[in-house]
């Protein structure tokens, strides 16, 4: 799995939600409504998800393994830390 691209989408500042990302892997496949919410100790990232008719949430998409989430995860919060740095300048 390469993640070819990683598009901020939104960046907001109200709540948790700090922004919400889209990915390509093999410049072939997009994910949608990724969320990277900040947490109590640190950012993390959410995989799009849909609200069930008794109210839990249930991914759509989500990494099978703990190495590819740890690498989507790495290569998303860098990609937001490098966009909100571009903004300051």
């Amino acid at each position: 799995m390469n993640i070819t691209d990683i598009k901020i989408r939104r960046l907001l500042n109200e709540g948790r939600l700090r922004a919400v990302v889209s990915m390509t892997l093999d410049a072939e496949i997009a994910i949608h409504d990724i969320k990277i919410i900040e947490g109590q100790e640190r950012l993390f990232v959410a995989m799009p998800s849909r609200k069930e008719e008794n109210g839990t949430f249930r991914d759509i998409a989500h990494p099978i393994s703990l190495e590819a989430r740890a690498k989507i995860e790495t290569t998303i919060l860098n990609a937001y830390t490098d966009h909100l740095k571009e903004q300051c300048q």
